[in-house]
């Protein structure tokens, strides 16, 4: 154990003044800190990358898939080196073939969405066209079916002959009944979604993702686009783990940039153009817009900040 404690220590000590790490937990009997499985691990890299990157406050998945990577980087790469970070696809074991070459995958969307406006209603979808927003979500909460296939249907009147694309959030079928031009889901929502008729219908998919292990995941399905995040914190939607950071975002999209990749999650004015940085081709803001008193100027700053 000492060997992989030791190299567990090299990794921290290489990357501890880099924006990947997080505080961790604090454990106690209703929330164990996470299991290292010394059975399974292919080598003294894996058990000694799960450890760093557990220390380094990723959850206990991501923890394990980190492992397998640094396992992959040592061996491919020639040897163990801390001061390294696992950022390629091989790495991860990610699918190897091209769109192309899936006949799973999902149709394309442009590699760069721009900024992406999530919007509370079909009012505030037609502002955003009017504004010439070049992507826009609709996520309109309600229990009544009627409400929602009013708001998508309205929502799709407003962009059809613009330039602007539309995603529906959750609201899958409905979204295929609507002629939409995509939609996007949660992990969560893949379970009870029917791909199958997405994929047939000629939607776009957009994945919604929180860290290593959901981007290995979200892999698997060839979608449209991924989204990442939340980058910092944000109260408008509870989150499954804690703000990424840029740091976490930036190897992020290096590792998943052959995907039209979405930031998404508390960026503002502030942070836009730091976040447009770290190679992703579209951010996702939702208060920078609804809560501005110019919507349709805000659009247009943004738009310059990603540029700058």
């Amino acid at each position: 154990m000492s060997l992989i404690r030791d190299l567990a220590d090299q990794i921290v000590a290489a990357h501890r003044n880099e924006d990947l790490c997080l505080p961790i937990p604090a454990f106690s009997l209703n929330l164990p800190p996470p299991l290292i499985d010394n059975e399974a691990a292919v080598d003294h890299y894996e058990l000694a990358g799960a450890l760093a990157s557990i220390e380094m406050g990723f959850i206990e998945s991501d923890a394990k898939v980190l492992g397998k990577a640094w396992s992959r980087m040592t061996l491919q790469d020639g040897g163990f080196n801390p001061f390294k970070w696992p950022s390629r696809p091989e790495h991860f074991d990610l699918l190897p073939w091209t769109r192309n070459m899936n006949p799973n995958a999902f149709k394309e969307c442009p590699k760069r969405l721009g900024l992406y406006g999530v919007m509370p209603d079909a009012d505030w979808v037609k502002r955003m066209v009017e504004a010439e927003l070049p992507t826009v979500q609709l996520r309109f909460k309600s229990d009544e079916k009627s409400k929602i296939r009013k708001q998508i249907k309205e929502s799709v009147a407003a962009v059809t002959d613009s330039k602007t694309l539309l995603f529906i959030n959750d609201y899958w079928q409905e979204a295929i009944d609507a002629g939409a031009y995509g939609v996007h889901l949660g992990q969560e929502d893949l379970v009870d979604a029917n791909l199958d008729e997405i994929r047939v219908a000629g939607l776009r998919l957009g994945l919604s993702t929180h860290g290593y292990a959901e981007l290995a995941y979200a892999d698997r399905f060839c979608p449209s686009y991924i989204a990442m995040g939340a980058v910092f914190p944000t109260n408008l939607k509870k989150m499954p783990t804690a703000p990424q950071g840029l740091g976490r975002l930036y190897q992020y999209a290096k590792l998943m940039s052959n995907y039209p990749l979405v930031a998404i999650g508390g960026i503002d004015q502030d942070s836009i153009h730091a976040v447009a940085k770290s190679g992703v081709g579209s951010v996702a803001v939702v208060r920078a817009i609804t809560q501005s008193k110019d919507p349709k100027a805000a659009v247009k700053h943004l738009q310059e900040l990603m540029r700058a």
